[in-house]
């Protein structure tokens, strides 16, 4: 079970939620949601870090869950209304992990699914001190691309090939970006898979599908390279 945590940014009070390990955690993990906030996959992800030696704190977009997608899709208009803005709810977010007691002097990584994998993007690319940053099924453009030397995480994008909202263009726009930044960055294209492919909840979208392997190879490769990073365990 996940505990809440309050903290705000601005005026915004926002409520993230914590998974604890129950021994000594290895790194600490921000966890940044999909457009909808906290949903049960993400909640499970965090949970499965948790188990594997993480703190994960679940991110909080909005100070508030949307009732449907209509209306998250109007609470992330204005969340990300500028990039200033949209990465200045990112830094609150972030801080809110780091300051946890039991986060204190640890490594510190993000991982994101959608919306969040852009989220956990665009820290890497301001330069948040972070470990690594892992995208899955994540939008891949921004409006403030990396310059030379900013990105200081390892990135891992896992990405659905057959993705509508990531089409082709975008990803090579994405690596031109990264390799223009001189990052150092992997990413994983799964053939067929759509968008959404870690979440198993049924859906009436058609571009989003879960898909058993991607889920599972791309889960695997984060703590591959978690492993990497940090030594393995």
């Amino acid at each position: 079970m996940l505990a809440p945590v309050s903290y705000t940014d601005g005026d915004t009070a926002l409520t993230g939620h914590v998974a604890r390990p129950h021994g000594p955690a290895r790194a600490a993990v921000l966890v940044l949601p999909t457009i909808m906030n906290i949903t049960p996959s993400v909640e499970a992800k965090a949970q499965a870090l948790a188990e594997a030696g993480y703190v994960a704190l679940v991110a909080d977009f909005y100070g508030q869950m949307p009732d449907d997608f209509a209306a998250a899709r109007d609470l992330a208009m204005e969340v990300r209304g500028t990039v200033e803005l949209y990465r200045q709810r990112l830094r609150a977010n972030l801080r809110a992990l780091v300051q946890l007691p039991e986060a204190a002097g640890l490594p510190v990584g993000a991982i994101g699914f959608c919306m969040g994998g852009q989220a956990a993007l665009e820290l890497a690319r301001e330069g948040a001190p972070l470990f690594a940053a892992v995208s899955f099924h994540g939008l891949l453009g921004t409006d403030h691309p990396a310059e030379k030397g900013d990105v200081r995480a390892r990135i891992l994008v896992c990405h659905g090939d057959a993705d509508p909202m990531v089409p082709r263009s975008q990803v090579v726009e994405f690596w031109e970006e990264m390799d223009d930044a001189g990052a150092n960055w992997h990413f994983h294209s799964y053939s067929g898979v759509k968008h959404g492919f870690t979440n198993p909840a049924p859906t009436d979208n058609p571009a989003t599908a879960y898909d058993a392997s991607a889920d599972r190879q791309s889960w695997a490769a984060m703590h591959s390279l978690f492993d990497e990073v940090l030594g393995q365990h």
